[in-house]
């Protein structure tokens, strides 16, 4: 059912506004960006409770709104011919800050994100959230912004072609304080989630005008070949291993990386010549 909200328009050949805009006003592609995303997290809020073994969902679109705003407002102005797709939030990370992968010190003095950052309306007493202050680095999300500012030192390059995104703006918890994937949960609740994420993805992908979508991890690429398959949208799907500290060659992939792109390589050349020769 959800497959009949979906937009029908090519991405890749170019970004056009809504045809109800009149002619030469300016285009809020940012503004829908986040409508799309506020739209979401409704849809979201209204599911069910989580079961077992789900002990808190923290939800950073809503309590980390702030500096997710600013994070979309400064890099998704224009068109994206490339989205880097993440599963979900980290504790350590978007969790913390609102932004996919991250880690607060790169999303403060790097990215130059700002905004204040409320309490989860419950929070687990070992996964405090202390927004931008956060002084407990995400791996892999240091490992992935690290990467993208050793190939482009000025973030504006990065995103001239670039965004960045998750699947799922949740981020799930045992009682312990585990985090939690979204294949660990109750399957009925999973699949209704993942239904909701996939559609909100598909429309992205199409807001955007994006042509390739480098997921993140092999989680990330099943949902996103599943998310677009049945759209009409002229999107590839490539992936890139999860930056995780329990993924060695993660580890190998980014260092090499770092090593055969320097500073004075063009990022975006780089995705052209490994994804499309």
């Amino acid at each position: 059912m959800l497959g009949l909200f979906l937009p029908r328009f090519r991405a890749g050949g170019g970004h056009r506004p809504p045809s109800h805009l009149p002619l030469g006003l300016p285009y809020d592609l940012a503004g829908q960006f986040l409508r799309l995303e506020r739209e979401q997290s409704a849809l979201l809020q209204a599911l069910p409770p989580f079961g077992d073994p789900v002990s808190h969902v923290y939800h950073p679109l809503d309590y980390a709104w702030e500096p997710h705003c600013d994070f979309v407002r400064r890099y998704c102005r224009t068109p994206k011919r490339v989205l880097f797709l993440g599963m979900n939030p980290g504790p350590f990370g978007m969790a913390q800050t609102g932004v996919p992968f991250g880690e607060a010190w790169h999303v403060r003095e790097w990215l130059r994100v700002v905004g204040g950052v409320k309490k989860p309306p419950s929070e687990h007493p070992e996964r405090p959230v202390l927004g931008l202050t956060c002084k407990r680095a995400e791996v892999s999300g240091a490992r992935f912004w690290g990467l993208v500012r050793t190939l482009c030192p000025d973030p504006h390059l990065f995103f001239r072609h670039c965004f960045v995104h998750n699947h799922c703006p949740l981020l799930f918890l045992a009682s312990s304080g585990r985090n939690l994937t979204p294949t660990e949960l109750p399957p009925a609740q999973r699949d209704q989630l993942m239904g909701l994420c996939d559609w909100a993805l598909a429309r992205a992908v199409g807001l955007l005008g994006v042509g390739l979508v480098v997921a993140v991890g092999r989680y990330a690429e099943r949902r996103a070949r599943r998310a677009l398959a049945a759209t009409g949208l002229a999107v590839r799907v490539e992936w890139l291993p999860h930056p995780s500290p329990r993924n060695p060659r993660a580890n190998r992939v980014l260092g090499l990386l770092a090593l055969l792109f320097p500073l004075k390589s063009s990022f975006l050349g780089f995705f052209v010549f490994v994804f499309f020769f």
